[in-house]
């Protein structure tokens, strides 16, 4: 359920925002390619059982050190579509990972259940496209109320806790996401 605080954009508006979110994705992966690093293999042996070869091959991590990702330029115009600042994801505080397609950028080392999380998010891209996520990730955020009615959040935060409490029990995460695509969940 929509929350009070978020206003309802019109669709030159929502696609608006959708192209800000994608474009700020392909900014930050491309910036943070570079200095990003395989899986290590004691990394990827933890998570061949729940994710493909290709997306554990194609996932580049990075831990920021003294540094933080910058909240996108856009949010000053998001206010001024009466976005609540509380309400917008803050990038450059209290996100611990963040995920640009295949690049996952960290603000603290990487925990088993952390990169899982964020390789679900790099399914959920491979699944979406660039482009269809961003619209996703916009419209679970104005239609959930936040960041943790985000559709796709929800679906990570489920499988990282499935994960968690289970480690032994393997499932695909490929599997799950494209049930949750096949179902209209997203």
């Amino acid at each position: 359920m929509p929350s009070q605080n978020l206003p309802t954009l019109s669709p030159n508006e929502m696609a608006w925002v959708s192209y800000q979110v994608s474009e700020f994705i392909r900014k930050q992966r491309t910036q943070y390619l570079p200095s990003a690093t395989p899986l290590s293999p004691e990394q990827k042996n933890a998570m061949r059982p729940f994710f493909p070869d290709a997306i554990l091959d194609s996932a580049r991590l990075l831990t920021l050190i003294g540094a933080r990702i910058p909240n996108p330029d856009f949010y000053d115009t998001l206010l001024s579509f009466g976005l609540d600042a509380a309400m917008l994801p803050d990038f450059s505080n209290s996100m611990a990972a963040v995920t640009f397609q295949d690049v996952i950028v960290s603000h603290e080392p990487f925990t088993d259940r952390l990169l899982f999380h964020e390789l679900v998010h790099v399914v959920q891209y491979s699944k979406l496209g660039l482009s269809g996520f961003a619209v996703k990730y916009v419209e679970g955020f104005l239609q959930g109320g936040g960041y943790e009615g985000i559709p796709l959040e929800i679906n990570a935060y489920h499988l990282d806790s499935e994960f968690a409490a289970h480690p032994e029990k393997h499932f695909s995460v490929e599997s799950e996401v494209q049930s949750c695509i096949t179902a209209g969940k997203f």
